[in-house]
């Protein structure tokens, strides 16, 4: 690819990023769980907006992982675990301007089998 489409691509996922989190929001009761995808890596945290706090994360790179598929469900699974023993249940899904396929969808559906709510 050249230099500017790459450009291009990134300033796309910008403006997608920057529409999604116009319309949602984190709170205590309800964090907002924003989901980083590089082409190495995938983490997420549970984050509340109203306060500016991360109340859980997760990082593939510290649980040994890659950003595969079958590698996101496990760090959905963990990270599910951990929201759990943070007392939280039901989220707000921020994919961060990324396309709802693959490894993110991927990440959604482990917390969804582990009872997380959104």
């Amino acid at each position: 690819m050249t230099a500017k489409t790459l450009k291009n691509k990134a300033a796309k996922r910008l403006q997608r990023k920057r529409r999604i989190r116009s319309k949602i929001s984190g709170c205590a009761t309800l964090p907002r769980i924003s989901v980083f995808r590089s082409n190495r890596y995938i983490s997420a945290q549970a984050i509340n907006d109203e306060a500016g706090v991360t109340l859980a994360a997760v990082h593939s790179k510290t649980l040994g992982l890659k950003a595969n598929i079958e590698d996101a469900a496990k760090a959905g699974a963990v990270f599910a675990k951990t929201l759990k023993d943070a007392g939280i249940n039901e989220v707000t899904f921020d994919r961060n301007g990324f396309v709802y396929h693959g490894v993110v969808k991927s990440f959604a559906e482990a917390l969804r089998a582990n009872e997380i709510k959104f």
